[in-house]
């Protein structure tokens, strides 16, 4: 088995992230996939920079990439393998919000051991391993440990920017949540697991590439990922889409309202 430790991969991440600012700087060219979502050239440039690299330097760990239909079959249930999405957040990415982030992780047995999540336009990266903890790491190499936080009585909520359901403001409603902070891609997990946010409900359609660097970033720090039904949300299943789930930290509290239907 290859030998993998998460640190390998942030100067790779790095230089994706220069790649997917080189595009984001720059009128680009956007087209639609056939599930009418927006595809645009730093999703397929950094996609083409990460998946060669990764398999050249783990040749036995097969990898699954959004942007690689051939790579989407299902995993048995003990499959170790990489999950990619090249950028998270493309509709971030085009509407320049500067929230959009490049994710790697390993999953084993249908766990996120380890992940890194690079925001590039604001500077932010986090990396997680659950046998060493999570970090963010700053633009000059600075590391800092950050963990979920004991929830205060009054619970701060992180919400997706571009797909707030009408499920999740229930759910935001009906819990009194304090405060509601809006964020994109995958960096919804990374406030939780820095203690900036205490829970992330996700009450719409969501693809195990879209959640994996940040599940294991989180889990890193603390902190859970959980089914409407209480399971441990999982990955290689079946076409790889996510049920409805909630992250956060272990300590917050929170009910799911009937009307919040699951997938």
């Amino acid at each position: 088995m290859t030998v993998f430790a998460i640190d390998d991969l942030i100067d790779l991440t790095r230089e994706a992230g220069v790649l997917a600012m080189e595009t984001y700087g720059r009128p680009h060219n956007v087209a639609t996939k056939q599930d009418n979502s927006p595809v645009t050239e730093a999703d397929l440039a950094v996609d083409n920079l990460i998946f060669p690299a990764l398999k050249k330097r783990f040749p036995d760990i097969p990898i699954v990439t959004e942007e690689r239909a051939a790579t989407h079959a299902a995993m048995p249930e003990s499959a170790r393998f990489f999950l990619i999405d090249p950028i998270d957040g493309t509709k971030e990415f085009i509407k320049k919000t500067g929230e959009f982030t490049i994710n790697i992780a390993l999953i084993e047995a249908g766990r996120p051991v380890a992940g890194i999540v690079y925001a590039p336009a604001i500077g932010r990266m986090f990396v997680g391993a659950i046998n060493s903890g999570a970090r963010e790491i700053g633009a000059d190499g600075s590391s800092r440990k950050i963990s979920v936080r004991e929830c205060p009585g009054q619970q701060t909520a992180v919400a997706s920017r571009s797909h707030l359901t009408k499920e999740t403001e229930t759910f935001i409603a009906e819990n009194k949540i304090y405060d509601c902070v809006n964020a994109g891609s995958s960096l919804k997990f990374c406030l939780v697991a820095a203690g900036e946010a205490d829970i992330y409900p996700r009450f719409g359609p969501t693809m195990e590439w879209d959640t994996a660097a940040g599940h294991a970033v989180l889990a890193a720090a603390g902190g859970q990922v959980l089914t409407c039904d209480g399971t441990p949300l999982s990955y290689g299943k079946s076409q790889f889409r996510n049920p409805y789930f909630i992250a956060g930290s272990p300590t917050a509290h929170y009910s799911i309202p009937a009307s919040v239907r699951t997938m």
